[in-house]
């Protein structure tokens, strides 16, 4: 079998203008991907107490705390503009996200990837909006967006903290939790408090360079949140309850990217086509699914629209989703386990309009290993999912 040993990333960095989400970025367009939360897999069916935010395009949970999706298609429990935790109509479309931002310790948080990363000297404006649930126990003032180079998780269901390890001895570490220091917040003294309509959180600071992540909540604890209890409140929930909706970052200063990392070389794909030879293997980065089950998460998103965006320039590929486990489980259990995920990635390309005649998938389970399975570093590069160019 011939792999080609590059990242997909670098490899799809030139597509043209059909991968829309990278190509063009310029001067007063907005960074984000779906910031209305308009493109979704599926209608909201159901609000998850320790659910995974898996149908917004582009937009996940970072943490544990379980973010939700409403939308007009939704159920009763996610409608729109009537849902379990209130009513809103839109502030721009049909849908939008709703995360807790808590007088309690609770709290739950909206991420995303950016268009590209942001550049030194880059002045970004940020905007959003939000409007606090009627059902809510009080209100709050601070909540931010907080850009990153990497993507930061963490397992807990609290407040989000930085955490830094300092190694005192060869023997003796010590870990140290801070809090995160937001580029845009609202202030402490301008209450988020309309539950009739949306209040527009918006600042602008200059990109030390790099950052090409974006994360949305309060970050701060409860005594510095500016929080109150308004009398319109029914205080039904444990916390303050936020819908987001109509997020829009820009660049207020930047020109046409004459060097931008995705127009450099914009004949790539002609001279490169013979990259892509029956029998080319490509291994797909930042595929993501629930631990142990084939789940797929929506920080899979972006690298599956290159994906897609490619088979969209070659109509006439056709391509073997292939599902690959680590040495753990026993032969079965990953054998099945591996196809599911393999299914899950091809699902979602024929979804997006990709003709399922053109893609087949299959599961290897732990027996095409890249590395050794001692480590946990071999593991998880063991642990993917690739495709096959079958035809060209």
């Amino acid at each position: 079998m011939k792999i080609v040993w590059i990242s997909i990333g670098w490899l799809f960095c030139c597509l043209p203008t059909v991968y829309s989400q990278t190509a063009g970025v310029d001067a007063h367009t907005n960074l984000v991907y779906n910031g209305s939360f308009e493109e979704y897999r599926m209608c909201p069916r159901k609000l998850e107490t320790k659910g995974v935010l898996t149908i917004v395009d582009g937009w996940y949970q970072p943490t544990a705390g379980s973010a939700d999706y409403y939308n007009e298609c939704g159920s009763r429990e996610c409608g729109v503009p009537k849902n379990k935790l209130g009513y809103q109509m839109p502030q721009e479309g049909k849908g939008f996200c709703g995360i807790y931002c808590s007088k309690t310790e609770y709290r739950e948080y909206l991420q995303t990837r950016l268009r590209r990363r942001l550049r030194p000297g880059d002045s970004i404006r940020t905007t959003f909006y939000v409007s606090l649930s009627e059902e809510s126990t009080g209100a709050i003032a601070t909540i931010g967006a907080l850009f990153t180079e990497n993507r930061i998780t963490d397992t807990i269901r609290s407040l989000f903290l930085t955490k830094e390890t300092h190694h005192l001895t060869s023997q003796i570490s010590q870990t140290i939790a801070k809090t995160y220091a937001p580029q845009v917040v609202n202030p402490a003294n301008r209450p988020l408090d309309s539950v009739d309509g949306w209040q527009k959180i918006s600042g602008t600071f200059v990109a030390e360079g790099g950052e090409q992540y974006v994360t949305l909540g309060n970050f701060f604890p409860i005594e510095r949140s500016g929080y109150s209890e308004p009398d319109t409140l029914t205080q039904l929930l444990p916390g303050a309850y936020y819908y987001i909706d109509n997020v829009t970052i820009e660049c207020l200063n930047c020109t046409p990217p004459e060097t931008d990392d995705q127009n450099a070389d914009s004949n790539f794909l002609s001279q490169e086509q013979s990259s892509f030879d029956v029998g080319g293997t490509f291994v797909l980065k930042d595929i993501f699914f629930e631990f142990d089950k084939s789940t797929l998460l929506q920080q899979s998103h972006f690298e599956l629209m290159k994906l897609i965006a490619l088979l969209r320039v070659y109509p006439k590929m056709e391509i073997e989703i292939q599902g690959h486990t680590d040495d753990k489980g026993s032969e079965s259990y990953n054998l099945k386990l591996s196809e599911a995920r393999a299914k899950a990635v091809a699902d979602y390309v024929i979804s997006k309009g990709i003709d399922e005649k053109r893609i087949r998938y299959k599961g290897f389970g732990k027996s095409a290993p890249l590395v050794g399975n001692d480590t946990e570093e071999g593991r998880a590069t063991n642990r993917r999912v690739a495709f096959k160019v079958t035809a060209f």
